[in-house]
């Protein structure tokens, strides 16, 4: 089962290559995948038979207990055998449905198959979570199935609606799953089925479940959204509104059935929902001129049939409603097929403007008649047989008023299913004067050609007269009739071997506890049940012939709520929810998001350590007196930092408290915490005071007396509440930290002797993976941010420097940090070059920008900081160090000759794009993950060579080093990017005149809060 999973993935992946190469041909190919899977089923028949299925269980996340667990018993083979026939044949009438020219048939087959693929994992899923994931595929395929015209509102309306409703429903079912696996022990779906767990929990977790089966199958009060559905190509409404999709939740009441068949609450309400959509679906259809609308009512109807049959808990009915289910996926399917050939011969579906097509289309109508025979029960088809089954079934049900009730609800649906069939064939076929009323016909022509198929040129205008006449008839490709009639031939020939049916169908029915078992006939002699059978013909009969006075007492009578309607209703005051609740929370004010964070934290955590908790009764201050003048300063700079007004002011505060983290790292011992931690802070100083340049000196205008110490407070609690977890939570360990077991693991396995490093880059190197993809993130945000047109940005190189005009005000706080240019300075950039200049685009600074002692220290410093960087890259596995504190090392060294040269001295020193060292660094470090792969190792473990060469001795090489080197890399890239985006291009746009803040508008409110800080 796996492996035809893969085949379908496989064909998914290549199905738009396949398109652009072949053209619709493409589509004969992307049939072997699922005729593959109703090939493979075959094969197995006779084992299934049996009890002797197939079973596969691959381990997917042993930790939790989850299996790739597949098993293929009589359900799973008979819906797999549905879906994969249906779906060969669906996918060959694609080939003649669409035109050549039409777009999107390389996505379409690509999620078509995709689609089929997901309902052979949910049907052969042993596993309900494993299920619960084929289930919300589907959801997500048929979505993009349904919405494929997507330039059309109501095909996307219509996706939204399906995946809406469907989606709110399989997140119930994800909470009965959850329940039910918990309430048994286990999420093996036989395991459950064959031992259910009973109690309210149950009876709570199968009533979750039945909310997914309902909003799947289109039961009441869900049945609207497979109507709307209709705006698909007709491919997906015969594949997934007929075979596929619908019967997913079909599938999961028959599956469930057999262990809680039995129970009260599940039997009303599959005998509420189920029969009132048999009655429902069939009274609709009654009155719709669209063929696919009748055939969509009908399918509402049917499916309500099929879900009653298989829900009640009996072998009768279970065996019945089976019957039921393949049947209908033949009829059903090769119906809308039908459709579909009409419209593309006629360019019209609407049944008033259809005269003479079969006269014309001898063939397409022998397969209508083949199908709509089989629908409304007429022997010897295959519908015949399961309905007539349904009924003995329901005839000997003995559960009280039930069975009565059940026995009617069927009679009355299945007139109905007679009345819409006749009307159906008749309306597309029959020879008859086309009258359409004129305000049936406005505006409808858009709706007429929905489907998107192959037009035989008919012209249909949005307006017509009462009179109008019949839509003129061109000859389809028969490659778009033989697969209806392969159906429709299908459903006369299984209904003729009824035995063989019963032998296939029966193992499954026996799984139900209660009730005889049923039988499969074509003639069972003069019973009850065919006396029911011949009243339903001749009601449904009488129906169809007094068809206009039917329709005209439907449109006259009350039709109730409409349901659409009610959800279109709730869905436009569930946004006005949404956007008062918004309004109301969604406030604008980073302060005020952050205060009630830190505040549901102080009342929900302090809570829990007031009240359940204990301090220990022995807590040390201090291990050494040199802690505490860091511990004060930290403190100190943290009130500050709450009572600050301006800006850069709050950041060095912050620096301080940074730096003196760094100083408790070091004095316990921690040499690599404390490197980092400096170079960290040196770091996102730098690239505050880069982003201060563009903002007012002041956080607000507005006196903050109050709003500080609101702060101040919520502060302190927060810090108080952080020092009671740090005091607790140790004591509250019950098992030994997994780290103390790093110090050996790091040197036997990981080759280093500096823990920290190794555990980065070999013990919890899928952390790290994690860390730097987030880095990669966050420089392209930063990009993002500043760079508009062009993401990487141009270099900037000396020679390319002809003016520097600074626009940055003297006033401005970061200007001292920075060495910002004062305004109106030129560059020089016609003095010679002479040996006598310490950095390259020295030149291209003003005279009063200039500092030759910040130059020579530049000059003597930075390559010194690029070898010691690289010196803490290589020796980091076994002294403090590592990529990323030789990427910040690097970082820095940038950062100098940015602050000492401007922007054309950084792209002197690094003339190469970030984004180019970004992804550099970040394949490195997967593919070293590769590699371990391929030697037959874990992904992301290290291989320790040692070699003794004849200069060097012996060299011990770690191939976690390469990770390390990629580390390091992504940090540069990091710097780089942050200091070219909010360094270089920030400069450029002032002194071009690109400022965002349009510094010259005196209306620029970041210009005005500026001016009122100052003058605050």
């Amino acid at each position: 089962m796996l492996i035809l999973l893969a085949v379908h993935l496989a064909a998914a992946l290549s199905a738009p290559t396949l398109v652009r190469l072949w053209g619709r041909r493409a589509f004969w190919v992307l049939a072997l995948a699922p005729a593959s899977v109703a090939v493979w089923a075959l094969t197995w028949t006779e084992r299934v038979a049996a009890g002797q299925g197939p079973v596969e269980v691959v381990e997917w996340i042993p930790q939790l207990g989850l299996d790739l667990s597949f098993r293929l018993d009589t359900l799973s083979w008979f819906m797999t055998l549905v879906v994969g026939g249906v779906g060969a044949l669906v996918l060959v009438y694609c080939s003649a449905y669409f035109s050549a020219s039409a777009s999107g048939l390389g996505r379409f087959g690509g999620v078509f198959v995709a689609f089929a693929g997901a309902m052979l994992g949910l049907v052969t899923a042993d596993d309900m979570i494993l299920l619960f994931v084929f289930w919300e595929l589907t959801t997500v395929t048929s979505y993009l199935l349904i919405g494929h015209y997507s330039e059309r509102k109501a095909s996307r309306r219509a996706a939204m609606q399906a995946i809406v409703i469907t989606t709110a429903g399989g997140l119930a079912m994800l909470v009965g799953i959850v329940l039910l696996g918990e309430a048994a022990g286990t999420y093996r779906l036989s395991s459950v089925i064959a031992d259910p767990p009973g109690g309210t929990l149950a009876t709570v977790a199968i009533c979750c479940l039945l909310a997914g089966a309902v909003t799947k199958s289109a039961l009441i009060p869900f049945h609207f959204w497979l109507p709307a559905a209709m705006a698909a190509p007709t491919p997906v409404s015969a594949y997934l509104h007929a075979a596929a999709m619908v019967k997913a939740g079909v599938y999961l009441v028959a599956r469930f059935a057999p262990a809680y068949g039995t129970s009260p609450v599940w039997r009303w309400i599959v005998v509420v929902l189920g029969g009132g959509a048999l009655l429902l679906g069939g009274y609709r259809a009654l009155r719709q001129h669209d063929l696919k609308l009748v055939l969509a009512f009908g399918t509402v109807s049917q499916l309500g049939l099929i879900t009653l049959l298989v829900g009640l808990g009996t072998r009768a009915t279970a065996l019945a409603g089976l019957a039921m289910l393949g049947a209908h996926a033949m009829f059903k399917a090769a119906l809308f097929l039908v459709v579909g050939v009409v419209d593309a011969a006629t360019g019209t579906r609407d049944l008033r403007r259809l005269s003479g097509v079969g006269r014309a289309l001898p063939l397409t109508a022998a397969a209508g008649a083949l199908a709509t025979a089989s629908m409304i029960g007429l022997p010897p088809f295959a519908g015949y047989v399961a309905k007539e089954a349904g009924l003995e079934a329901a005839l000997h049900l003995d559960e009280g008023a039930l069975g009565p009730v059940v026995l009617v609800v069927v009679a009355l649906g299945s007139a109905l299913t007679v009345a819409y069939g006749l009307r159906l064939w008749w309306g597309a076929f029959a020879t008859k004067r086309a009258v359409v009323p004129e305000s049936a016909l406005v505006g409808d022509a858009a709706d007429q050609q929905a489907d998107g198929a192959r037009s035989p040129g008919t012209t249909i205008h949005a307006e017509a007269h009462p009179d109008a006449e019949p839509a003129p008839i061109s000859r389809p490709s028969l490659v778009l009739v033989w697969p209806a009639l392969v159906l429709g031939a299908l459903g006369l020939g299984v209904a003729l071997l009824p035995q063989l049916g019963e032998h296939l169908l029966a193992p499954y029915a026996d799984t139900y506890a209660s009730g005889e078992s049923g039988h499969l006939t074509l003639w069972a002699g003069l019973t009850p049940a065919l006396a029911v059978t011949v009243v339903v013909l001749a009601l449904g009969a009488l129906a169809f012939w007094a068809r206009e006075q039917v329709e005209h007492w439907q449109q006259g009578r009350y039709r109730g709520p409409e349901a659409d309607r009610l959800y279109r209703r709730f869905m436009r005051r569930l946004d006005d929810v949404a956007a008062d609740v918004t309004a109301v929370t969604q406030r604008g004010s980073l302060p005020l998001y952050l205060g009630i964070v830190l505040v549901v934290f102080v009342v929900g955590v302090g809570g829990v350590l007031l009240s359940r908790t204990g301090l220990p009764g022995q807590v040390r201050a201090w291990d050494r007196l040199a802690q505490v003048p860091f511990a004060v300063a930290i403190i100190v700079s943290a009130l500050l930092v709450t009572r600050a007004r301006r800006r850069l002011k709050a950041v060095i505060l912050l620096g301080v408290g940074g730096y003196s983290v760094a100083g408790l790292f070091l004095l316990h011992g921690a040499p690599d915490l404390a490197l980092t931690q400096v170079l960290v802070e040196t770091v996102t100083l730098v690239v505050f005071v880069l982003v201060l340049r563009r903002l007012p000196p002041y956080f607000s205008d507005r006196p903050l007396a109050a709003s500080r110490w609101v702060r101040l407070a919520i502060g302190l609690a927060v810090g108080l509440v952080a020092a009671g977890v740090a005091l607790v939570a140790p004591g509250a360990r019950m098992h030994l930290p997994q780290s103390q077991e790093f110090p050996v693991e790091a040197y036997e396995f990981g080759g280093g002797k500096n823990i920290v490093n190794v555990t980065l880059v070999d013990i919890r190197a899928w952390d790290t993976m994690g860390e730097i993809s987030v880095l990669l993130v966050a420089a392209t945000g930063v990009a993002s941010l500043v760079f508009l047109s062009r993401r990487g940005g141009a270099i900037f190189r000396a020679r390319e420097a002809t003016t520097d005009r600074a626009v940055w005000g003297a006033g401005d706080d970061a200007l001292a940090a920075l060495r910002a240019p004062r305004a109106g300075d030129q560059a020089r950039v016609d003095a010679p070059a002479t040996n006598r200049e310490w950095l390259r685009a020295g030149e291209t600074l003003a005279p009063r920008r200039r500092s030759v002692i910040f130059e020579v220290v530049v000059r003597l410093l930075f390559h010194t900081m690029i070898v010691y960087s690289l010196f803490l890259l290589f020796s980091g596995h076994n002294a403090p160090g590592g990529g990323f504190a030789a990427g910040l090392v690097t970082g820095i060294a940038l950062v100098v000759r940015y602050l000492a040269g401007g922007r054309y001295e950084l792209g002197e020193a690094a003339p190469v794009q970030p984004g180019v060292l970004l992804g550099t660094g970040l394949f490195l470090s997967a593919g070293v993950g590769l590699v371990a792969q391929l030697m037959g190792l874990s992904v992301l473990e290290s291989v320790i060579v040692q070699v003794d060469l004849p200069v060097l001795g012996h060299v011990k090489l770690v191939t976690s080093l390469f990770f390390d080197v990629g580390v390091y890399l992504v940090v540069v890239g990091l710097v780089l990017d942050i200091l070219r985006s909010l360094g270089a291009e920030i400069d450029r746009r002032a002194e071009t005149g690109e400022d965002d803040a349009e510094p010259d508008d005196d209306r620029s409110p970041v210009r005005a809060a500026a001016r009122t800080g100052r003058a605050r």
